[in-house]
């Protein structure tokens, strides 16, 4: 019985992140792991751990069993290492219950984990693909309201219901629910169905705002998303950097044609993906050969910028490392990586932006004092790029029009606080730009599609996206999916996206649920280790 309701609970909160509209299902999700938790205790199972550990388990490898097509080692470690993060929450709460009496334990759980989440998002191994408000990416017209309480509130309600369920269930269990009066059954009955009903309504309220959120500003911007679909596990085998951007160039070509010459029309901005080139030196970009036939192409095209991803360097020249994160080439030859975002135009103006939230292993070692020189021993089999110390915007101009937009690169669009500092900078629209080709056709790239829909409710921007081969799209800012490209082809996609400077709630005063949680949580932690003491 036990662990028919572990297997129960990891599927139910799987479902909202595999298919698409189910997300309600996640208001329940956690009832069986409670009920479970409940049985054992009263059943005084030994190692409990075992039961909470698999079901965390077997929900990471449900719905993130994908990174592996990227890193066998890597997926595992994060299906395993995420777990046990969840799992020692869990445990945490299993100790209070010995403490605390009553329905304290369980709120010390809730707030618990949303704190862990909010401390994931900014810790030096992060991995928050799985907050329990992600469940919503795909059920949308429920959660209007994350443009006050981001994704975080999001895992409040998530908790709030189980809970709330949980306890009712409990109280039929053990016949106390017969016991209440018709006042007490009245009050409850109007409470769950608040908790559950007021969130939906309230979404449908605020997303009547939105409905044609995609015409509600006088300005636009054009752009013009190419989705090139070139293979990066044979990037480089299988053609020249010369003959990628002669793809890049002929598909932008044809669309732009009507434009050649003409120095009246308003701003145009053509998107190509993450790490499109790898010749960018960041100390001589014009040295680059993609570079000058990027803008000697726009020369022709004025107001037309390009906005492209690659993965650059910094060199120096050292007796000794300039930092931790530098590799040799050579005697007294040193070079930093980057995944970049750059921006150009016919003039050969030049921004370029540094992505700063990085996937750990992959592009990032994390506590590069320690882990650098255990890598160098290694071989160098971790990524070390590094990032900005802020975010900074790009750019969109003519002659007359300067538009600041904002370049969420790949794995930034997942987290939520920081996107919003793009628009706290003045970004009036915004790009993402990535490359989820490495995971293959798998749930991957469509759950991270997916939650570039929620950075659009918080932060109400209209987003350009652009993947090297599916799923490039227009998002409207009520998180509306438009044009969406088919997996693996050649794609591209000309459309209007507003531009907005309004700010949202949550974009003005941060993560609130998340901070009040933290807070709450180092409270009752102070109370249990008092307890624990006496």
């Amino acid at each position: 019985m036990l662990w028919g309701m572990v297997l129960l609970s990891a599927v139910m909160m799987s479902v909202p992140f595999l298919v698409p509209h189910t997300g309600l299902l996640a208001l329940f999700g956690l009832v069986p792991l409670l009920c479970m938790e409940r049985v054992a205790t009263m059943l005084e199972k030994k190692r409990v751990w075992m039961y909470h550990y698999s079901t965390f388990v077997l929900w990471n490898a449900f719905t993130t069993f994908w990174v592996c097509n990227a890193t066998i080692g890597g997926g595992i470690f994060a299906v395993l290492a995420n777990s046990l993060q969840m799992s020692l929450v869990f445990g945490l709460f299993r100790l209070s219950r010995k403490k605390f009496s009553g329905t304290l334990p369980y709120i010390f759980l809730m707030v618990t984990w949303i704190a862990w989440e909010r401390f994931y998002f900014d810790a030096e191994i992060s991995w928050p693909w799985l907050v329990l408000g992600n469940s919503f990416a795909r059920t949308t017209w429920a959660i209007q309201w994350y443009e006050i309480t981001g994704a975080l509130g999001g895992s409040l309600w998530v908790w709030m219901c189980n809970l709330s369920v949980f306890g009712l269930l409990v109280s039929i269990s053990d016949g106390s629910i017969w016991t209440w009066n018709r006042k007490a059954k009245t009050a409850a009955a109007i409470g769950m169905s608040v908790l559950f009903i007021a969130p939906v309504a309230a979404s449908t309220v605020i997303g009547n705002r939105y409905k044609d959120s995609m015409s509600d500003s006088e300005e636009s911007l054009e752009v013009l998303i190419i989705q090139p679909n070139i293979d990066p596990y044979n990037k480089f085998q299988a053609m020249t950097q010369a003959q990628q951007n002669g793809i890049l160039l002929s598909m932008a070509e044809k669309e732009l044609k009507p434009r050649k010459g003409d120095t009246t029309a308003a701003p145009l901005l053509v998107l190509a993906p993450e790490t499109f080139t790898n010749d960018i030196d960041c100390g001589n970009i014009s040295g680059s050969r993609s570079w000058q036939g990027f803008t000697s192409f726009l020369k022709d095209y004025p107001g037309v910028n390009l906005l492209f991803g690659a993965s650059s360097h910094e060199f120096f020249q050292s007796e000794e490392a300039p930092s931790h994160t530098a590799r040799r080439f050579g005697k007294g030859n040193w070079y930093e990586s980057h995944n970049s975002a750059l921006i150009t135009d016919g003039t050969a103006r030049t921004e370029i932006y540094h992505k700063s939230k990085l996937v750990v292993g992959v592009e990032h070692t994390p506590y590069p004092r320690i882990f650098c020189p255990i890598d160098d021993m290694l071989g160098g089999v971790m990524g070390r790029c590094i990032g900005q110390d802020e975010v900074s915007l790009l750019n969109v101009k003519d002659e007359e029009t300067v538009i600041p937009v904002g370049c969420a690169v790949c794995y930034e669009s997942v987290y939520g606080e920081y996107y919003t500092e793009y628009v706290r900078k003045g970004a009036k629209a915004m790009t993402i730009i990535t490359n989820d080709a490495w995971w293959g056709d798998t749930p991957g790239y469509r759950q991270h599609l997916s939650y570039a829909s929620l950075r659009a409710i918080e932060t109400r921007r209209a987003i350009a996206r652009c993947a090297n081969t599916g799923i490039s799209a227009i998002i409207s800012p009520s998180g509306k999916i438009l044009q969406p490209t088919p997996w693996w082809e050649q794609a591209v996609i000309k459309g209007q996206i507003p531009l907005r400077d309004d700010i949202t709630f949550y974009v003005s005063h941060g993560d609130i649920t998340g901070r009040v949680c933290t807070f709450v949580f180092i409270l009752l932690l102070l109370a249990l280790l008092v307890r624990l003491k006496k």
